[in-house]
């Protein structure tokens, strides 16, 4: 059997890979540089090929796109640190098999290693059209996990002309990932269409989708191209599709089924070449089952389905976020760029967001506007904020006097280093302890495997509680029924809990 070869700068990766692959078991073979790969290659094939991205001399993009011209066969898994979309659609598009964002869970690369050696030799397609740097290309950067299974799609994507579909809350960037998929697409010469379909009267929607002739009605004093006209050989964004009126959704589902329309007063077909990207914050299953928005309609649209997670599911992403929006907010105003001090970053932080992405770049533009100084501290901050902090300080000094004190016989031993139950430094003290053994071991992706592993005894812990009621351990938890059932399905959780 081929090994499988391993290139990486970090000699710990390299270890841990090597490792984990040899229970499988699977021989591998490591390079500390993509030369010393290459140098190899003259003599022998791997099975497989793991890179990383970022490395001295030679970068990872670099040896993906040499290697697939020699052997482009060769299944390639590229790995790195720092995710951003443009790397991740990179790497598809110059052929890699998949793309492994750090840290990874060990059991995941090894699936995917396996996957990839056991793949067949696909044949060639053709290459998508790179989209033009000077076009305003959009970069998105995320360390969130639901945020790289969105890049990981729009990766996939790239070359594809199927229909999408952005689900997510009101705010959470949906045009954006729609801007996305039209700007690493083979149509990204062509024209992005942006259509609210809120926002305009259902009187004017029609003509504005479809465009109208001379005379069609009062006021039509000439003839009009509609959105589908303006976005030919391009992507049409139709937003908030499922405040669609009814009557309208039956229109659309013939242009989608046969590619031409007629303009309001019109006798002559129009045919049109459009990429369809939907998106809405409602539920189209529920809007379906009550009536609201037509089954076939439905399913025409939901051929590939990104779900975009809500700001309070990717907080780690906040502070990139309010660096970015602080420097466009004082680039926009024609001032200094104000700073966030770690207390004030801390409650950033911690703020729920119910309007999301589009909230947050509100707050910021809020704090360049209102703030005296260039530090922005604690007190500076908008008032919901500062509201919503005093509300969780308020809840965490009332929850002690709720319990009745415990007797002796309820008193828990201490054990070293640890408080007593209770106590600030109860379960934290333990969670370091394990960190610190994990460290001593060499282990990788500790964050990844004790966030798996915190968030599947919360959830275990809740269901148990709730008798395997999944409605309401959401709603003890404080996060959605869909965001449990999810977390459920990550974490390979089944209890058949109720609704």
């Amino acid at each position: 059997m081929k090994p499988v070869w391993i290139v990486d700068d970090d000699q710990s990766i390299r270890w841990v890979l090597e490792k984990a692959l040899a229970r499988i078991p699977l021989p591998t073979q490591s390079f500390a540089s993509a030369g010393a790969m290459l140098d190899a290659l003259e003599f022998s094939m791997p099975s497989v090929l793991v890179t990383d991205i970022r490395m001295p001399g030679k970068d990872g993009l670099t040896l993906l796109q040499e290697i697939k011209r020699r052997h482009p066969d060769l299944p390639v898994i590229v790995m790195t640190a720092f995710t951003d979309l443009n790397s991740t659609v990179a790497a598809f598009q110059k052929g890699a098999f998949d793309y492994l964002a750090k840290p990874f869970d060990i059991n995941d690369a090894v699936a995917l290693i396996q996957r990839a050696a056991a793949s067949k030799p696909e044949a060639d397609t053709q290459a998508p059209v790179a989209a033009d740097p000077s076009a305003g290309r959009i970069m998105l950067k995320s360390s969130s996990v639901a945020m790289q299974e969105v890049f990981r799609a729009i990766g996939r994507l790239a070359v594809s002309p199927a229909t999408v579909l952005i689900t997510g809350e009101s705010g959470t960037g949906k045009e954006l990932i729609a801007r996305a998929l039209h700007t690493h697409s083979p149509r990204a010469n062509g024209p992005f269409i942006a259509l609210n379909a809120a926002a305009i009267p259902r009187d004017l929607l029609e003509a504005e989708l479809f465009g109208h002739e001379r005379g069609a009605f009062t006021g039509a004093t000439h003839m009009r191209r509609g959105r589908f006209e303006e976005a030919d050989g391009g992507t049409l964004f139709l937003d908030e599709i499922g405040d669609m009126p009814f009557e309208l959704q039956t229109r659309l589902l013939r242009v989608l089924a046969e590619g031409s329309f007629y303009r309001v007063g019109g006798s002559q077909a129009v045919s049109v070449n459009v990429r369809i990207v939907a998106a809405t914050h409602q539920p189209l299953e529920q809007r379906v089952a009550q009536g609201l928005f037509r089954e076939d309609l439905f399913h025409r649209l939901n051929v590939i389905r990104l779900r975009l997670p809500p700001l309070r599911e990717r907080k780690e992403d906040i502070p990139a976020l309010v660096e970015l929006f602080l420097q466009n907010s004082a680039r926009s105003l024609g001032v200094s760029v104000r700073h966030i001090t770690p207390e004030a970053m801390q409650a950033l932080i911690a703020f729920d967001y119910p309007g999301n992405i589009r909230q947050l770049e509100n707050f910021c533009h809020w704090l360049t506007v209102m703030s005296s100084g260039q530090q922005v501290g604690y007190k500076d901050l908008p008032p919901e904020i500062m509201a919503a902090a005093r509300a969780d300080g308020a809840r965490e000094t009332a929850a002690p006097s709720n319990q009745a004190p415990a007797g002796p016989a309820q008193a828990e031993p201490v054990r070293a280093g640890v408080s007593p139950a209770g106590g600030s430094g109860s379960w934290t003290a333990l969670l370091a302890g394990e960190t610190q053994s994990k460290l001593n071991r060499n282990e990788p992706a500790i964050m990844a495997t004790l966030l798996r592993e915190f968030e599947s005894v919360l959830i275990n812990t809740a269901l148990a509680h709730c008798r395997n009621r999944r409605a309401e351990a959401a709603q003890r938890l404080g996060i959605g029924r869909n965001t449990l059932t999810r977390k459920c399905q990550e974490l390979g959780i089944d209890k058949g809990g109720a609704e």
